[in-house]
C-alpha cells in the first residue's frame, strides 16, 4: 500500500509541480498551506493552518493517515499572534522561537525535528520528482576555460557563505565577487548585478561572469533545496552574464523546457558542476 503524503506547499512554481507529480504517480495525498501564504494549489483543496495551532495541524495529518511529509516553496517567517496560541502548541514556542532567531537551516531544521516527533517521515522533494535533480554535466552552450575558474570561485564563496546560514548563491566575474545572495535571495541579488556591478568587470573583453548556486555546507538536502528556474535565466541575461552553474545533484531545476531554452535564446550556459 503506497504511503499518504503531505505536501506542504508554499509560494512558487515547485509546489504545484510536485502535487502533480504525486497525482501522476497515483499516491494518496492531500495538500496544505500556512494562512497567509496562498500556494495556488487547489485541486486538491489544501488544509490551511497557522503556526500557532501547529499541534492541532499535525494532529489533522495523523487522524488521515498521513505518515510522509514534503516541504515545498516559499514562506516568509511568519509573525506569531500570542493570543492565537493553543496550550498544546504552547509547549513547542521554545524551540521554535529561539529558531527564528537564527539562519534559514536552523529554522528548518527545528521544523524537520517536531514533524519527525509526530512519527512523520519527512523526505526532499527530489524523492517525489527525481527529474528535478540534474545528473552533472553542460545541459546548454560551452563554458569557456575562463568561465570554469569563475564557477570555481564562486563555489568556494558559497561555501562560505553557506557555512554562516546566509545564503546559496553568488556572482563571479574575471574572479571577482559582483553578488553574494542574502535573504531577500537570487533575483535580488541578478538586479542589483544588473544595475550596480555590471561595469566593476576589469577586462570588457573578458569574461562576462557566472551564477553558481549550491546547498549550504551540512544543509539538511530535504528541504530548501537551492532552485533555478526561467526567471533565473531571465535575470542572469540582463546581468550580463555568461552562464549559470550549480552543484550536481544539489538544485532544482524548475521547468527545464523553458529554462534550456531561455538559455539557447540568452547565449547562456547551463552547467551541473561537480568538482
Amino acid at each position: 500500500m503506497m504511503t499518504k503524503t503531505a505536501l506542504i506547499a508554499g509560494q512558487g512554481a515547485l509546489p504545484a509541480i510536485l502535487a502533480r507529480a504525486l497525482a501522476r504517480n497515483g499516491t494518496d495525498h492531500l495538500v496544505a498551506e500556512m494562512e497567509g501564504f496562498p500556494c495556488g494549489i487547489r485541486a486538491p483543496e489544501p488544509v490551511r493552518f497557522r503556526i500557532e495551532r501547529l499541534v492541532p495541524f499535525l494532529d489533522h495529518l495523523a487522524d488521515h493517515g498521513v505518515e510522509r511529509v514534503v516541504m515545498a516553496g516559499a514562506i516568509r517567517r511568519p509573525r506569531v499572534e500570542a493570543e492565537l496560541v493553543d496550550p498544546r502548541t504552547a509547549t513547542l514556542l521554545p524551540r521554535l522561537i529561539g529558531a527564528f532567531g537564527k539562519g534559514d537551516d536552523a529554522l528548518l531544521r527545528e521544523v524537520i525535528g517536531i514533524f519527525e516527533d509526530w512519527g512523520l517521515t519527512v523526505v526532499g522533494a527530489d524523492a517525489i520528482a527525481p527529474e528535478l535533480v540534474p545528473p552533472a554535466g553542460v545541459l546548454v552552450g560551452q563554458p569557456s576555460d575562463a568561465d570554469a575558474r569563475d564557477v570555481e570561485r564562486a563555489a568556494e564563496l558559497v561555501s562560505g557563505l553557506g557555512r554562516l546560514d546566509v545564503g546559496q548563491g553568488a556572482v563571479v566575474a574575471q574572479g571577482l565577487c559582483l553578488g553574494l545572495e542574502s535573504l531577500p535571495g537570487t533575483d535580488a541579488m541578478l538586479r542589483f548585478v544588473a544595475a550596480e556591478a555590471a561595469d566593476l568587470r576589469p577586462d570588457p573583453n573578458g569574461a562576462r561572469g557566472v551564477l553558481f548556486k549550491a546547498p549550504k555546507p551540512g544543509q539538511d538536502r530535504r528541504i530548501d533545496l537551492p532552485t533555478i528556474g526561467p526567471e533565473t535565466v531571465r535575470g542572469a541575461a540582463r546581468a550580463g552574464l555568461a552562464g549559470i552553474a550549480w552543484e550536481a545533484g544539489g538544485v532544482i531545476l524548475l521547468q527545464r523546457e523553458d529554462v534550456e531554452r531561455l538559455a539557447t535564446e540568452a547565449g547562456l550556459f547551463l552547467w551541473s558542476w561537480a568538482p
